[in-house]
């Protein structure tokens, strides 16, 4: 029984998804937690249109579906059918907390993958690549990152786009009067109260928060970009069979064709709750990563 017991973990390992079912002694790290909770915790954002948002009854979005995926393939691999999803919302600025915490087990949001959070956390294949640029007001008359120095700028803080934002205004001696604040939506209102002439950020979002508007023609997205990142999921390190299961959901659904059918969903189609439409339609750079999947961070 012992030698049996022992082929079949090597059996469910070698599948990468415990596909037979896995037995509780057989499990480890973030997988065992929630085996025994009989819960898995999603950390979810309220307004990281379209990737992870409320619709003002529930969470809804791109990176959202593909959590869920990946809580479908869990349950497989745990013999779970009725595994229970709780959700807890995180920001930029607590979710590596929370994560590390065990307040939550997997986010697939609107995370940036970095060198520099490899040290903390895990990240799965990238399932967006994006340029961090900015919006501004169309009779602003900026076009690029020189015209606001000396102007006062928001971004959201805990981001990669902060990091970046403060370096070049470092680098550039730019002068700019940097306000980081708590999310997106925040940090957009001080660009439509003229409190700020521009709020940078990844360019995505910043489609999803004109998009939104009332007026979006009032607004333009501009910039040379001041850098290129991946979003990812993240979860705890040292989790190889949850990277597996992850990474494994992800690859399959850009590879068959299901990533770029969700994608369009959710960047060329109306989306809840004012079937509002990005019109950001795939690019060729999203295109090389459907075709191979990978999780290298491009900072």
């Amino acid at each position: 029984m012992k030698f049996a017991a022992r082929f079949r973990l090597i059996a469910c390992i070698a599948a990468a998804t415990f596909a037979c079912g896995a037995h509780a002694d057989e499990l480890t790290g973030t997988l065992k937690k929630i085996h025994d909770d009989g819960i898995i915790t999603l950390g979810v954002r309220e307004a990281s249109i379209p990737f992870a948002y409320s619709d003002g009854d529930h969470t809804v979005g791109y990176s959202y579906t593909i959590a869920l995926r990946i809580v479908d393939e869990i349950k497989k691999a745990l013999g779970i059918s009725d595994l229970k999803v709780r959700e807890i919302v995180v920001t930029s600025a607590n979710r590596v907390p929370m994560l590390l915490n065990n307040q939550i087990d997997l986010e697939c949001g609107s995370t940036t993958h970095t060198v520099e959070r490899e040290s903390q956390v895990a990240f799965s294949d990238s399932f967006f690549q994006y340029a961090v640029r900015m919006i501004t007001r169309k009779k602003s008359g900026i076009s690029d990152f020189a015209d606001l120095a000396g102007k006062p700028v928001v971004t959201t803080a805990g981001t990669s786009d902060e990091r970046l934002l403060r370096q070049l205004n470092s680098e550039k001696q730019l002068n700019m009067r940097i306000t980081a604040t708590r999310d997106h939506p925040e940090a957009f209102a001080a660009v439509r109260s003229d409190r700020a002439v521009a709020f940078v950020m990844d360019e995505p979002l910043l489609h999803g928060l004109k998009a939104a508007e009332a007026h979006p023609e009032d607004y333009v997205i501009t910039g040379t970009p001041i850098g290129y990142e991946a979003y990812a999921c993240m979860f705890r390190k040292g989790n190889a069979p949850m990277r597996d299961i992850v990474n494994g959901v992800i690859s399959r659904m850009q590879t068959s064709g299901e990533a770029e059918r969700l994608y369009n969903v959710w960047f060329t189609q109306p989306i809840p709750p004012h079937g509002t439409n990005l019109n950001f339609p795939l690019s060729a750079e999203m295109r090389e990563l459907f075709a191979h999947p990978n999780d290298k961070a491009l900072d």
